[in-house]
């Protein structure tokens, strides 16, 4: 496949302060560099609950200008199908819909290469109207929860794995999907894991996915073929939680454009294909110490530390209690059954696939946890956060892990929750989640997942058909 580079001369012709893909320091600097690349338009845009992209567009003269931008506070109070759920326990509507403003970061600044005009756009916090903290967005949840390792003098690094499928455009979603036809005109089968020629079913596609990825500063580690049916997987190099969460969120949207461009869907939805593997957001994580930089959860000697240990105790304590932010809709729960390749555990182990917290083989200096319960339809944002705030609440608190699995963990009884409804009961129980989440970002995603869940309620299923229409 080739790896297009860029245009090298156009490169050379901007000033050295502004050549950078990604990000710029000052609005001065922002404005050269909308500039000196001819940009008209900018998406100012910022993830809502379901991490989908939410925001303005505007010319670029008023974005540069001293412009206010605005969203109503109802923007993160509705379920996944645009409804507004009815007010219950601790949540509850802004009593008037104040509006809630769009701080650009500028660091996130780059193009959008799918659009035919020269576009930008840059992911936006989130303040109210007075400029003060606003806790329930999923970047400032994230954010207070980064705090919360700085006063304890530490940085978590993580790598998020994300999985995906192409699909079949289908526009009727009564049928089933299927597989894409690749460049071979047959549609690619199950099986293909780590399969060359799986991916080169989809040569072009991917091309398009690491141009698009480029233009945007956006680094791809590896690409490879899963299990399941034209289903992918793409690995990032590790970093700052935060930087991480944002080039997810980007990552989405990039490869359904990708996909969109060569006529077929591509979907993150947990389980997508009945009978086919799910697709998990694998989260590879590690704490260094902001000073030296030195892993944590290794002693001098190169041994496992304590702090590496209650981590894995906080993870196997919290995690099943955070589920519902890294299993956030019904169909997740669809994903995490047995026999389905994936943990539906509470287990952790030596690189072991089955557990839900596998510990990679690393040197010292690498040592880190994966978290391998998250599904791939998880908001980023409050799936780092989640399972962060987990193996945070572990280390201050002294929490002991289990002995680790030397087996198959998946035998026996499934040890999460096994609905969404369950989920979220479990992380309302939950008083430590309140604490290092808050309570009123609590409060709103367990009312906003309930109401999901109602409309859900309302669909009547083909295996009800099938089985009670005559039978019963």
């Amino acid at each position: 496949m080739l790896r297009p580079h860029g245009a090298a001369s156009k490169k050379a012709s901007i000033p050295p302060d502004i050549q950078s893909t990604r990000g710029v320091k000052t609005w001065k600097d922002a404005t050269a560099w909308l500039r000196a690349r001819g940009i008209e338009d900018i998406e100012c845009i910022t993830p809502d609950l379901a991490g989908v992209p939410r925001g303005k567009m505007m010319p670029t003269s008023k974005f540069t200008g001293d412009t206010s931008l605005a969203l109503p506070s109802a923007l993160y109070r509705h379920t996944i199908s645009g409804e507004y759920p009815e007010e219950s326990g601790q949540f509850r509507y802004e009593p008037r819909d104040s509006d809630l403003k769009l701080v650009p970061d500028l660091s996130t600044l780059s193009v959008v290469p799918w659009e035919t005009d020269p576009t930008a756009q840059v992911i936006c916090d989130v303040v109210g109207s007075n400029g003060e903290q606003v806790s329930y967005t999923p970047r400032n949840v994230l954010k207070n929860v980064m705090r919360l390792y700085e006063e304890k003098g530490w940085r978590p690094v993580v790598a998020p794995e994300i999985e995906f499928y192409l699909v079949a455009m289908n526009d009727d979603p009564d049928y089933p999907l299927h597989p894409p036809k690749g460049r071979s005109g047959r549609s690619i089968l199950g099986g293909q894991g780590y399969s060359i020629a799986g991916i080169n079913e989809f040569d072009e596609l991917i091309d398009d996915i690491y141009h698009f990825s480029e233009k945007q500063g956006l680094e791809i580690d590896t690409l490879i073929h899963e299990e399941g049916p034209a289903q992918l997987e793409i690995n990032l190099r590790h970093g700052d939680p935060i930087e991480l969460a944002d080039q997810v969120f980007l990552f989405k949207r990039t490869i359904r454009e990708a996909a969109l461009k060569h006529g077929i869907y591509a979907t993150f939805m947990a389980k997508p294909m009945q009978g086919q593997p799910g697709s998990a957001m694998h989260i590879h994580q590690s704490v260094v110490d902001k000073e030296t930089g030195k892993n944590i959860f290794s002693n001098p000697d190169g041994s496992a530390s304590k702090e590496f240990f209650h981590f894995i105790g906080g993870m196997q304590a919290f995690v099943p209690k955070a589920l519902v932010m890294m299993a956030p809709y019904v169909n997740s729960y669809r994903r995490l059954t047995p026999d389905m390749s994936a943990p539906v555990n509470n287990a952790w182990g030596y690189d072991n696939r089955t557990t839900a917290f596998r510990v990679p083989v690393s040197n010292a200096a690498a040592r880190r946890v994966e978290n391998r319960l998250p599904s791939s339809d998880a908001n980023p944002y409050l799936a780092l956060a989640a399972s962060l705030a987990a193996g945070y609440l572990g280390i201050v608190r002294g929490a002991d892990p289990t002995e680790a699995s030397e087996g198959t963990a998946n035998e026996g009884s499934v040890e999460l929750p096994r609905g969404l409804l369950e989920a979220v009961s479990v992380m309302e129980a939950e008083p430590a989640l309140a604490e290092v989440l808050g309570e009123e970002f609590i409060g709103l995603y367990a009312g906003v997942k309930r109401g999901e869940f109602e409309t859900f309620m309302q669909v009547i299923s083909p295996w009800e058909r099938e089985f009670l229409l005559l039978n019963v």
